[in-house]
């Protein structure tokens, strides 16, 4: 039988999982179990980049470990672990911030966005994250990063250091690909449809969490930003916020644009956004009710990150050593 190919992604622990990060991205994840070998992490260690609050911290950790899973997750069939429980991750990243270039880090988008917000902080970790992201993918050896647009300067960094470091000591890394979801909606802010919908949104109205109630996320639907003409019709240039509406409602229901356009021909707008709001209560309200059982289960939750640790521990030791070798460390 063919080993699986291997794949691998993290999301910072820095706030609670949104709307469109469950539509973007994990909802997907749950069936690439089947086709692939699977590593989930919390990347804590990203996030104190920027100033955290330690209890706030912990607790998103464990909430978001906890929201995976609910989210069909299975840790039976995938790695989930606790970035900061591998310590190799910290290691490797020192290392490939040696081969990882002044003028490559200081062209990351991520770094100019994050200085402009921070600019009381900006820190040597903020600059040099990407060699640790680099670290994060290649002790797995992975085969696939599935990425957003906005993560594939890193994939691409990634891919360099990579090549740069076989380029001098052979074939340690594999050059892993980015791996571009099929589906997965583009959300936005239901306050502001052309911005992206994240965490860090000020607008708390923009933003549709995983651990919202009900009459939260009804409220927020019926707040959305839409247009004057009142026709539900998809088109992202000129309306952005039914578009955006069409596209959450399509991801949550399997309707067509041009289904979900008949169906709300000659309504107006307070019927579409009531019908986008239940449809997403339908296809998040499990997640957060199964999410705040298990997290009530504390022995079970340890038990998972335990174990994934121990896996993702074992399988990154085996590259780390590989590399300690290559250049030139003492043997531990």
């Amino acid at each position: 039988m063919d080993e699986k190919k291997v794949l691998l992604s993290g999301i910072q622990p820095s706030g609670d999982l949104t709307l469109g990060s469950y539509l973007g991205a994990i909802k997907n994840w749950a069936e690439l179990a089947d086709q692939f070998d699977c590593y989930y992490f919390m990347a804590d260690m990203h996030t104190i980049t920027v100033r955290q609050n330690p209890a706030d911290l912990r607790r998103h950790t464990l909430e978001q470990l906890a929201q995976y899973i609910a989210c069909g997750l299975d840790p039976e069939k995938n790695t989930l672990f606790i970035q900061s429980h591998v310590h190799q991750h910290a290691e490797l990243g020192w290392v490939l911030q040696c081969y990882t270039m002044f003028g490559e880090l200081s062209r990351m988008t991520q770094f100019k966005d994050k200085s402009a917000k921070n600019a009381d902080n900006i820190n040597g970790g903020l600059f040099a994250y990407p060699s640790l992201m680099a670290a994060d993918i290649l002790l797995y050896q992975p085969d696939f990063v599935p990425v957003g647009q906005d993560q594939k300067q890193h994939v691409e960094l990634t891919r360099d250091v990579a090549n740069r470091f076989n380029s001098i000591y052979g074939n340690v890394f594999k050059v892993p690909e980015p791996y571009i979801p099929k589906v997965g909606a583009r959300v936005m802010s239901l306050a502001s449809p052309t911005s992206k919908m994240s965490k860090s949104d000020t607008d708390p109205n923009g933003c549709v969490y995983l651990k919202d109630d009900n009459d939260t996320i009804m409220r927020k639907f019926r707040r959305a930003v839409t247009d004057c003409d009142a026709e539900v019709r998809f088109d992202r240039e000129n309306k952005p916020g039914v578009s955006n509406l069409m596209e959450i409602y399509s991801a949550c229901t399997g309707k067509s644009f041009e289904e979900i356009q008949k169906d709300f021909d000659g309504k107006g707008y307070g019927d579409f956004k009531t019908a986008v709001g239940e449809a997403v209560i339908s296809a998040i309200g499990p997640i957060r009710d199964e999410a705040q059982r298990i997290l009530k289960d504390k022995a079970y939750l340890e038990g998972v990150y335990h174990a994934g640790a121990e896996k993702a521990a074992y399988i990154a030791n085996k590259t780390l050593r590989k590399v300690y070798k290559k250049i030139g460390f003492v043997q531990r």
